[in-house]
């Protein structure tokens, strides 16, 4: 098949009008999407690419077909094609040739899922697409295999099938270090409770990044089981990179028998086990600890450990929030006061869309992209006025944000 450049007829009922000479028979969405099975590969990968160029949707769980493909480079075509149906900005992934760096169009799935749901349109992902994923994820070519992971992690919302869980925690175990450490970043992006026990293995792991994502996928989960283990690493390591995942990933679990873990390193020398700590304590909700956390606050130099001060704070019912919510105006606070506002929840949405009128763009801009991601429905009568915000980048967060929280309240 040519391939043609086409688009979207609604007048017509779906046709796709080729732009080439008119005489040209125009061809339907049916038509095309049924060429996705054609036995000729060629017209398989032309069909994906013509589907591609509508931005139709619905071509999305058509596509979803093509990442069993038998051919390896039609699947990765395919797994990167369903991905840009839902990347807001497309990913560049670049390679160095010579002394030139070449941009390559395809790919870029690790990229994306780093990137995170900020980078996603709003938009809702097919089941098609999710199982096809998530068989892709046992494929036998290694380089699907990580792409269909990285793809799996960043569109999927949880909770997974019980097939598809397993497909990951098996994964834990595979021979090739990079699959390795996409399931366990994978199982942690997703929150996947079942994997808790395999995650706990896998910080056995030889390879120190494999062994680091099990420990941050433990926190993210929340994982009970692993804080004897975690701590067990804390100890051992006490410094460093190693022992700043352990603590953070305590801090996330924030078990009250880590408690004097978390005092114990509130005065640490290095800010960052103070900012671990500090968030640990606020988490573990023990309200007795407000006072030293906030006397801690009058000789904190560091703005990403006074950050956390004000989040813990605000966890244990004080009024810090306003501190959260201006730290979104400095560029080196903006993701750390964000994450913080997403994990306070539903709890401070009220007084956080009252910030959408802030005379700060970044703040405003900021306020409306935690909105959207805590997802309440409560943020939208809020949220409508926002979209006609005199600054362009404030008003589309704030478009964003409203179409997030409808696809957020579809899942539910």
């Amino acid at each position: 098949m040519r391939s043609v450049s086409w688009r979207m007829a609604a007048a017509v009922g779906g046709l796709f009008l080729a732009s080439t000479p008119i005489a040209e028979q125009p061809q339907t969405f049916q038509s095309v999407v049924a060429n996705l099975d054609h036995r000729d590969a060629k017209v398989r990968r032309s069909a994906m690419r013509l589907l591609r160029e509508s931005g139709y949707p619905e071509a999305i769980s058509a596509i979803a077909r093509l990442v069993a493909d038998p051919v390896d480079e039609i699947q990765l075509e395919a797994i990167h094609t369903e991905l840009s149906f839902f990347l807001s900005e497309p990913i560049e992934r670049r390679k160095r040739v010579a002394l030139v760096i070449e941009v390559r169009p395809k790919g870029g799935t690790e990229e994306a899922f780093a990137e995170g749901e900020l980078n996603l349109v709003p938009r809702e992902v097919p089941g098609e697409l999710v199982q096809a994923l998530g068989l892709a994820i046992r494929d036998e070519n290694v380089v699907v295999r990580l792409e269909a992971m990285y793809a799996l992690g960043l569109l999927a919302r949880p909770p997974l099938s019980p097939t598809i869980t397993d497909r990951l925690v098996e994964s834990l175990s595979h021979p090739d270090p990079p699959i390795r450490l996409a399931a366990a970043r994978v199982l942690g992006r997703l929150r996947v409770e079942d994997g808790g026990d395999a995650l706990v293995y896998a910080m056995n792991d030889p390879i120190p990044e494999v062994k680091g994502s099990a420990m941050w996928a433990l926190g993210q989960i929340g994982a009970p089981q692993a804080v004897q283990a975690l701590t067990e690493q804390f100890t051992y390591f006490n410094r460093g990179l190693q022992a700043a995942t352990a603590l953070d990933a305590l801090a996330h679990i924030a078990d009250s028998s880590s408690l004097p873990l978390f005092q114990a390193r509130i005065a640490d020398k290095d800010p960052e086990m103070r900012r671990l700590a500090i968030e640990g304590l606020g988490r573990v909700g023990n309200v007795s600890q407000a006072g030293p956390i906030e006397a801690a606050l009058a000789t904190e130099k560091s703005p990403h450990v006074r950050l956390a001060i004000a989040f813990a704070l605000q966890k244990l019912g004080r009024g810090y929030l306003d501190r959260l919510v201006a730290a979104l105006a400095e560029e080196r606070s903006r993701d750390q006061a964000r994450t913080y506002l997403v994990e306070l929840g539903p709890a401070v949405v009220a007084q956080l869309q009252a910030h959408l009128a802030n005379p700060d763009p970044e703040v405003r801009l900021g306020v409306a992209d935690a909105l959207g991601l805590i997802g309440s429905l409560s943020a939208l009568q809020a949220l409508e006025p926002a979209r006609k915000d005199q600054e362009r980048r404030v008003a589309d967060a704030a478009t964003r944000a409203v179409l997030r929280i409808h696809v957020a309240q579809t899942r539910r």
